[in-house]
């Protein structure tokens, strides 16, 4: 079981369920006792990977001045890794995904992180929606040898605060406890 956790969260959207379903994976987290290292990567200034190979030659270290470098020293204490976006347009939000694209500067180093979770709400009413982003996840997880702990998809979600009340919560509160 996992006890030190890096959780995500890539909604633009200040307090919406993207948000709210984080913060319920987190409170299943702590009161099981976890370390949990929360990053709201919408709100965090953070550029696309570049390719250059920097962090080959500098021990994972980025030659990009932004606010990634938190995230991948939390990420090289981690045992645990959850994503949190909305499904926007078919896939994970921009902003996740820049944060997830820069995990490339520590594929040389390595990171703990030996399980991996999902949380999604989207618009759709199914969860067909959120296909891609779930196969991006899992083939991730292949890559990285990483146990594919949970995913929670909430369909039909518009507006902020629409979550509450349904079960994707005790869900993600769920995961939070078991991860």
């Amino acid at each position: 079981m996992s006890k030190n956790i890096v959780v995500l969260s890539g909604s633009p959207r200040k307090n919406g369920n993207t948000a709210r379903l984080a913060a319920a994976f987190i409170e299943g987290a702590k009161a099981a006792g976890k370390e949990v290292a929360f990053f709201d990567v919408a709100k965090m200034h953070i550029g696309g990977c570049l390719g250059c190979g920097y962090c080959f030659k500098n021990e994972g270290v980025c030659v990009q001045k932004d606010d990634m470098p938190p995230i991948l020293a939390a990420l090289r204490q981690a045992d645990a890794l959850v994503l949190a976006s909305p499904v926007y347009y078919f896939g994970v939000s921009a902003q996740i995904k820049l944060a997830i694209d820069r995990f490339f500067a520590l594929l040389k180093v390595g990171m703990p992180v030996k399980r991996a979770a999902l949380l999604m709400p989207c618009g759709d009413p199914t969860v067909d929606a959120a296909a891609a982003s779930i196969g991006m996840f899992r083939q991730i997880c292949a890559y990285q040898k990483w146990e594919e702990a949970g995913i929670v998809i909430a369909p039909s979600l518009h507006e902020p605060g629409e979550i509450e009340g349904r079960a994707e919560l005790d869900l993600a509160r769920k995961l939070g406890g078991n991860i």
